[in-house]
């Protein structure tokens, strides 16, 4: 059964061209909320969220234009937060807290320093400390690892990824209960070639079978040692066979694991408590109907609403598919932090 999308509910907001003041518009009201696929929140917009938040809602523009959309936190009961470097938003966790809202992290720990792919997120040590300081503050079944995506070029071979991938997992897997890693896929976007290309990336090519194979077999020893839930994001190839699974980043197992106790989570999740799991810790084909159709088909992750926008990401990751241009997303963070400072948060992240 295919999802048939998020209740809607009347939203009042402020409309200065109204006689009123306000008017009354129709908004979904999600229980799951990405924050963000399309852009780090937590490392570049903490503030603009939090007053969202206050406010109740957000206007959502798609990337691929049609009309916005209005987003009510009526019903949210989990806030899934995307980043790099979630850093800056450690200081909101109590009034999140406050709150009531339940949330977990998507922490996306690379190790590109020396290649510059990532060059505007702290360095490798830092962000380490930074999913350790993380993981002791919401705990470790909050924090997933994510090594997203990894990147075979003229100067990164697969003995390199290992060693990159070893050098944060030896440091983090006691912190962590999840590793969901995934393979660059350069041909069918554009735009991803053409951004690791400007960004230097000489020769970023996609994986072979054999380097595949030899990927997941070093990766299968390293966690030997580290005993981790490793998973595939958005894979079509069948990776059991060295105990990797197929990724669900937004993930029914660990939503039923970490808010069991959410009852109108878990109603949603299970209805008239009919879901069960496999032994793989996957959910079964009762939950067929609750697949992301925003998503690739590859992708497993169960439907949420993302809140993000295209062009805002000050990460300026050479892969990104998100961003059209460094040019466009500067203009629109620097649009952004001078309404910031003063005290102007637009019900988008940036017009």
């Amino acid at each position: 059964m295919k999802w048939k999308g998020w209740e809607k509910i009347p939203l009042d907001i402020s409309d200065l061209s109204s006689p009123r003041g306000n008017r009354t518009v129709d908004a979904i009201a999600p229980l799951i909320v990405s924050a963000s696929r399309s852009t780090d929140i937590p490392a570049f917009y903490g503030d603009w969220f939090m007053e969202r938040l206050k406010a109740g809602y957000v206007k959502w523009k798609s990337p691929f234009k049609g009309s916005p959309l209005y987003v009510s936190f009526a019903k949210t009961r989990v806030f899934v937060f995307w980043s790099k470097n979630p850093a800056p938003f450690l200081p909101h966790l109590d009034t999140l807290d406050r709150m009531g809202f339940r949330y977990y992290f998507l922490f996306s720990l690379n190790n590109y320093d020396h290649e510059r792919l990532e060059p505007n997120v702290p360095p490798v040590d830092d962000r380490i400390d930074t999913f350790i300081r993380l993981s002791r503050r919401i705990g470790k079944g909050r924090v997933v690892w994510r090594f997203d995506p990894l990147v075979l070029s003229d100067r990164i071979t697969v003995e390199d990824l290992l060693e990159k991938v070893r050098y944060v997992g030896d440091r983090i897997a006691p912190f962590t209960k999840r590793l969901v890693f995934s393979f660059v896929d350069i041909e069918k976007y554009a735009k991803v070639r053409r951004n690791l290309q400007a960004g230097g990336c000489a020769g970023a090519r996609e994986f072979t079978d054999e380097e595949v194979t030899e990927f997941c077999t070093g990766l299968t020893l390293l966690n030997r040692q580290w005993g981790l839930s490793v998973s595939a994001c958005a894979e079509r190839r069948d990776l059991s066979g060295y105990g990797i699974g197929r990724g669900q980043c937004i993930s029914y197992d660990l939503l039923a694991k970490e808010f069991g106790d959410d009852d109108a989570l878990m109603d949603f999740l299970s209805p008239s408590g009919q879901q069960t799991l496999t032994g793989s810790g996957t959910p079964t084909d009762l939950s067929r109907h609750l697949k992301d159709p925003g998503q690739r088909s590859t992708c497993r992750c169960i439907v949420s609403k993302d809140i993000g926008q295209y062009s805002t990401c000050m990460h300026l990751c050479a892969y990104c598919y998100a961003n059209t241009s460094p040019a466009s997303v500067r203009r629109n963070y620097t649009r952004y932090c001078d309404e910031r400072d003063r005290g102007i948060f637009r019900d988008t992240i940036t017009e």
